[in-house]
């Protein structure tokens, strides 16, 4: 029986794989200009002389990674966010994070304008710590501790607190454009050297399959987690920094942008079930395939133009949350 289930997850892995690739591969193969396999292909081996080499080299190749990490990432930080707090509504987006990486993001261009695309991550992961301290703060220090609808009014005041923070900046340093660019929440003008943040991504995915086991028992009852010896103190904080370093990674590359990591956490459960060890990877798939396809959207619905992402994800997201919100925070399903 075990066997079986393990070979009915590895087949769900694998579709969700090749449904990735094939998202992956209309992302590459389309947009204001149409290219074939054979460009593609042309674009993958260097050869300079296809007619589409430069588009699909320097932009729609390093665009479909970070899409994918994007997505990856926000995934995995939600569902890191749901199973550690017990919290059907925890999303890195709606619980200041995303917005806190957005402030210090906006800070750093002000005072540090020829600022790297390092020293910005940096100051993404430093802005979605200061956003996670303040929201579980305000939850712990509060009468009754972490309830999932006291966490959601905190993180929602200190996402607008945040959010006016980093307008406020903008607006007194006159680089409002610039901020924007990154809080638009789209892929644009995504390069190479942006793709700097993905070896932490990277690393933060990995971290989060190994903690998995963990978190599957954290997510059923802490107390039992205690009894079988689990340091609760010490795995909390490394899920936080784990969280961190997506929610911060994923601002650094596309912006602001909520609900990703509320929506997959979800889907993934009603295909995998409630085992962490199952969720974890199966969002990375599922997110990154996910980011991939919204980014895809945002670029041929309305081509030449470009449709923010954080506009086609928030219709899907902002119905998704008041289900679960009209449900009283219990899963959907």
């Amino acid at each position: 029986m075990k066997s079986s289930h393990k070979i009915s997850f590895f087949v769900k892995l694998f579709l969700a794989v090749c449904i990735l690739f094939v998202i992956a591969f209309l992302a590459i193969t389309n947009g204001a200009a149409h290219t074939t396999l054979s460009d593609v292909w042309d674009a993958m081996v260097a050869k300079e002389e296809g007619q589409y080499y430069s588009e699909l080299r320097e932009i729609r190749f390093p665009r479909t990674i970070a899409a994918f990490f994007v997505g990856s990432a926000l995934a995995v930080a939600g569902a890191i966010m749901q199973g550690m707090t017990r919290n059907p509504i925890a999303d890195p987006g709606l619980f200041g994070l995303t917005s806190g990486a957005n402030m210090m993001l906006a800070i750093t261009l002000a005072f540090i304008p020829s600022a790297s695309n390092l020293m910005i991550m940096f100051a993404c992961f430093m802005g979605a710590a200061i956003g996670m301290i303040i929201v579980y703060g305000i939850g712990m220090t509060t009468k009754g501790g972490l309830s999932p609808m006291k966490l959601v009014l905190a993180g929602a005041a200190v996402t607008a607190f945040l959010q006016a923070i980093a307008d406020g900046v903008g607006i007194l340093f006159e680089i409002s454009k610039d901020v924007s660019m990154w809080t638009a929440g789209g892929l644009v003008g995504t390069t190479w050297t942006s793709l700097l943040i993905v070896p932490f991504i990277v690393f933060g995915l990995i971290v989060g399959i190994f903690i998995s086991r963990q978190l599957t028992i954290l997510s059923l009852n802490e107390e039992v987690a205690v009894g079988l010896g689990q340091n609760t103190v010490f795995i909390k904080t490394v899920m936080m920094v784990v969280v961190v370093i997506l929610a911060g990674g994923a601002v650094s590359l596309i912006g602001n942008l909520a609900f990703v990591g509320l929506i997959i956490p979800h889907i993934v459960r009603a295909i995998v079930g409630h085992d962490y060890r199952l969720i974890i990877p199966m969002s990375i798939i599922v997110g990154g395939a996910f980011m991939t396809l919204t980014d895809f959207i945002s670029r041929v619905i309305n081509a030449p133009f470009e449709t923010p992402a954080v506009s086609l994800i928030a219709l899907i997201g902002l119905p998704f949350f008041l289900v679960l919100v009209r449900k009283g925070g219990r899963e959907i399903g």
